[in-house]
């Protein structure tokens, strides 16, 4: 029976082989983001290149996320990864376990929110406009997307992930300062 428990654990590799499939999408997504930045430069102002450039730090954060789950994830829960000596083995997988994994991914979560955050911002500086609609797009009219109460409510998400994080941060130093006081007291 604990075998079977044990060999359990494989069942989540499809899972992690979806994650490297979304991993693709974002690279598709990037692509197509940067062609656009690319095409698009002589006509953009100031203000379009940097949301599309924070559009394009945005999708590599999430992908460094995928990627600290896909490998962390699967090196913690499921298998041995084998790469002790690779050249291109990543410094924090030697250190990974639940806890070094849960705040890294907190820590990412607080830098994609704040990338989106600093758009909100940026957009922000047009409140008062109209809402975007299909008409006033298509008409090229100015509008915006940012409303005072979203922008709001984004900040307090953000900061709600900040002290989230700091509560991860905090529970697993106590928790392994704690191990450490009973491994000291046991010698």
């Amino acid at each position: 029976m604990s075998a079977l428990i044990f060999s359990s654990r494989w069942l989540q590799l499809p899972l992690y082989l979806g994650l490297i499939v979304a991993q693709g999408v974002y690279v598709f997504l990037f692509v197509k983001e940067l062609w656009h930045l690319i095409h698009d430069a002589a006509s953009l102002n100031e203000q379009g290149i940097m949301l599309i450039v924070l559009g394009l730090i945005d999708v590599v954060m999430i992908s460094n996320l995928l990627v600290m789950v896909i490998v962390g994830g699967y090196e913690t829960f499921v298998s041995r990864l084998n790469l002790e000596g690779h050249p291109d083995q990543p410094e924090w997988l030697s250190h990974v376990n639940a806890s070094v994994l849960k705040v890294k991914l907190a820590m990412a979560i607080i830098g994609i929110s704040s990338i989106h955050l600093l758009k909100s911002f940026i957009e922000a500086g047009q409140l008062g406009l109209p809402l975007c609609t299909v008409d006033l797009l298509a008409a090229k009219a100015l509008c915006t997307k940012a409303t005072a109460q979203g922008v709001m409510w984004q900040t307090i998400i953000h900061i709600v992930f900040i002290l989230s994080a700091i509560g991860i941060a905090w529970t697993d130093k106590l928790m392994t300062g704690n191990a450490s006081k009973r491994e000291h007291a046991g010698h």
